[in-house]
């Protein structure tokens, strides 16, 4: 069959590999439907940060059919639509026990720690997986992950009734969360990115107002309301400098872009202005609540995929996404 595998850091390859074959006890074997690209993916190419395993394929945000079932595995059955779980927990670390299995003591992820989406059939354990509705278009439902992660993010802000929020970062998560806020929040809704054509092209679809990262452009959107929310998706340490000292005394800032570098700033600023920095990783339990979300959130989705792309296109999108060739939020790779 046709995969994408990562070797190493800027070494991705398209290659003919061995079909996974009948799946083991507790395992599945579905045919992989329609899989996007993220930001961590185009990171973990650029720096190899997360390669544990060479090669492999990789793709954490996918959907597809279960076409085999391994033993022991009673609640899925052959012909399911499903979309994947991407977190790879343990089930025993402390962590896990408390069911917060997002920071599991060992967590990795599908397409790193296993084989990923990112080709045209994939094993996963069954508890990795979980059924969709078959009416649900494929570009879409791989998107329940990023959706998820975006979802998380929000509730870990958790924004007051009626308070505007500012997203900084149009890219596939803080697009993804504009969309959510858009339905789930009643306050208004900023949103910021260097990408003009991507960032007008999120406003339209979710009636949120551009703007500019300065305290000038910022008082002019809201004149003498004050800006206690805002969700930084960009992960550029400059950006969270920024949303440090733009957010009124009392603010939060959900952090959710994968960061390079480091913050040096006084935390004197975060005491005195009484500031939090709230980290947000990967995401909880609301899978299965986006995906009873879809068929609501599929108009918006459908507006801001950029491109559908098949497997051999695969290394040329990563090209063009990490030149910020890009003006919609996700590239998908249909099978």
């Amino acid at each position: 069959m046709k995969a994408v595998r990562l070797y190493a850091a800027g070494d991705l390859r398209v290659e003919d590999i061995e079909a996974p074959g009948v799946p083991g006890e507790g395992l599945v074997r579905l045919k992989v439907t329609a899989a996007g690209i993220c930001g961590s993916d185009l990171h973990n190419f650029r720096t190899g940060q997360w390669i544990s395993r060479s090669p492999s394929v990789a793709g954490h945000e996918f959907a597809g059919v279960i076409d085999a079932v391994g033993e022991g595995v009673t609640d899925l059955a052959i012909g399911d639509i499903v979309v994947a779980d991407s977190r790879y927990w343990c089930g025993t670390c402390p962590a896990c026990r408390d069911g917060r299995r997002n920071v599991c003591a060992t967590l990795g992820f599908v397409g790193e720690v296993c084989d990923g989406g990112f080709a045209e059939a994939v094993e996963l354990p069954a508890r990795l997986v979980m059924r969709c509705d078959a009416a649900i278009d494929p570009t879409v439902a791989a998107m329940g992950e990023p959706l998820s992660v975006a979802l998380h993010a929000i509730r870990r802000l958790r924004p007051e009734k009626g308070r505007p929020v500012l997203v900084a970062g149009c890219g596939p998560i803080g697009g993804l969360v504009a969309v959510l806020l858009s339905k789930l929040h009643d306050g208004r809704l900023l949103i910021a990115d260097r990408n003009g054509d991507r960032a007008a092209r999120v406003a339209t679809v979710t009636g949120g107002e551009v703007i500019g990262l300065d305290k000038s452009s910022l008082e002019a959107a809201l004149d003498e309301t004050a800006l206690l929310y805002a969700v930084e998706a960009t992960g550029n340490i400059k950006v969270v400098e920024a949303l440090a000292d733009l957010v009124t005394p009392g603010g939060s800032i959900a952090l959710v872009g994968i960061s390079h570098g480091k913050i040096d700033f006084d935390p004197n600023l975060l005491v005195e202005r009484e500031i939090a920095l709230i980290g947000c990783h990967a995401f909880g339990d609301e899978l299965p609540e986006i995906l009873a979300m879809l068929p609501t959130l599929t108009p918006a989705l459908k507006q801001l995929i950029d491109e559908v792309i098949d497997l051999d296109a695969v290394p040329a999108a990563y090209a063009r996404l990490l030149a910020g060739q890009a003006s919609g939020l996700k590239t998908i790779i249909r099978m």
